[in-house]
Order: C-alpha cells, then sequence, then structure tokens
C-alpha cells in the first residue's frame, strides 16, 4: 500500500501554473481575436456600401 500513485502528498509537480495567468491570457486572446474579426468586419462592410 506505499506506491506513490496512491499518495498524492508524494507527486512533485514538475510545471508549476499560473492558473489566474492562464485564464487571463486566454480572456485576452480571445478578445483580440473577437475585436479583429469585428474590425475586419465593420472596413467590409464599410467598402461594400
Amino acid at each position: 500500500m506505499s506506491e506513490p500513485q496512491y499518495h498524492p502528498e508524494l507527486h512533485v509537480n514538475e510545471e508549476p501554473r499560473n492558473d489566474f495567468m492562464d485564464v487571463a491570457m486566454g480572456f485576452g486572446v480571445f478578445f483580440g481575436v473577437l475585436f479583429l474579426i469585428a474590425v475586419v468586419a465593420t472596413v467590409v462592410s464599410m467598402l461594400v456600401k
């Protein structure tokens, strides 16, 4: 019963992550992509008229 997979406190975190920055970057990139799509759509709609 002393196998390491049954004891999470013995697990070494190989790659520590900052979850808040991951979420913030995800929102920021998604906002940037949507903003770019909106700008392109606005320019196209202005050129068509």
